[in-house]
């Protein structure tokens, strides 16, 4: 009967430990994993280079600078990609498409995005080389156009919205915003204030869980008003470490903390890799 009674005891204490655990069971934003959208911000030093995988799909937004391509190129070879659905330039300036002639000659291709706007630049030159040797078209980037890339994921483009920048390539950064399920994500390429402005009297939904930060931190970016409408929980910024141009400027850094927006810098950081399941959002360093 002794015996009877200590096994139900125990019985119920392993039941209410099980209860415990379970609702105690949290893991920190900084470690856990889940399947889902998974967005990598890659540190490739003083450029851009953010890779986007769904499923067995991968999306390129951006290939750093020819500088770092053999942080860029082992990192993308390290997870053993063999097609691009879907490819982004933002924009032609070399920190963003320093290594996509490497990218379109080596790897199997779906469709090829960019912003109308054409550079004298040999990275551009390579690049338009490696499309035409794989009969790829350019689909032109502007605001009010889509990426097609997954019926699961909405990517609607927002800018540019105008065809005349002069020389400044940055204005004609494509911004993109991602939605999965109740997440979502913005990015920006080297987008400068006089674009945001653009985007913002556009009225887009601007809205984002994570801002990819515009021109690497700098201050001729993520203007008050612009920073005000993403409203982000999480912020990105990609840089160099010990940058010669001071990139994150500190006027964008007190501005994302009196904001109390949550960034993270690939110079201080490292890779910095999000994952999206629809509902909630974890990063991995």
């Amino acid at each position: 009967m002794k015996k009877l009674k200590f096994l139900s005891l125990l019985l119920v204490l392993t039941s209410l430990l099980f209860i415990s655990c379970s609702k105690g069971n949290t893991i920190s934003s900084e470690t856990q994993t889940t399947s889902g959208v998974k967005i990598h911000y890659i540190d490739v030093g003083q450029g851009d280079a953010i890779l986007i995988q769904y499923k067995d799909k991968n999306l390129l937004i951006d290939s750093s600078t020819s500088k770092e391509d053999k942080k860029f190129k082992n990192y993308i070879n390290s997870l053993k990609i063999k097609k691009f659905d879907a490819i982004v330039a933002t924009h032609p300036d070399e920190d963003h498409i320093g290594n996509m002639d490497w990218v379109i000659k080596n790897f199997d291709v779906g469709k090829f995005y960019a912003p109308k706007k054409k550079t004298t630049t040999a990275a551009f030159k390579d690049m338009v080389a490696e499309l035409n040797n794989k009969d790829l078209k350019i689909n032109v980037l502007k605001g009010g156009s889509t990426i097609d890339f997954s019926p699961d994921l909405k990517l609607d483009v927002f800018a540019p919205n105008s065809d005349n920048y002069g020389d400044d390539n940055n204005n004609y950064s494509a911004i993109i915003k991602l939605t999965y399920g109740n997440n979502t994500a913005l990015f920006t390429g080297d987008a400068e204030k006089e674009s945001e402005s653009e985007t913002l009297q556009k009225g887009y939904n601007l809205k984002s869980d994570i801002l990819k930060v515009g021109h690497h931190g700098s201050s001729t970016s993520t203007s008050k008003n612009f920073l005000q409408a993403v409203n982000p929980k999480y912020a990105i910024i990609s840089c160099g470490k010990d940058n010669k141009y001071g990139h994150p400027h500190i006027e964008t850094i007190d501005k994302l903390k009196a904001a109390k927006v949550k960034y993270y810098r690939t110079d201080l950081d490292g890779t910095i890799i999000a994952t999206l399941d629809g509902k909630t959002i974890t990063f991995n360093k």
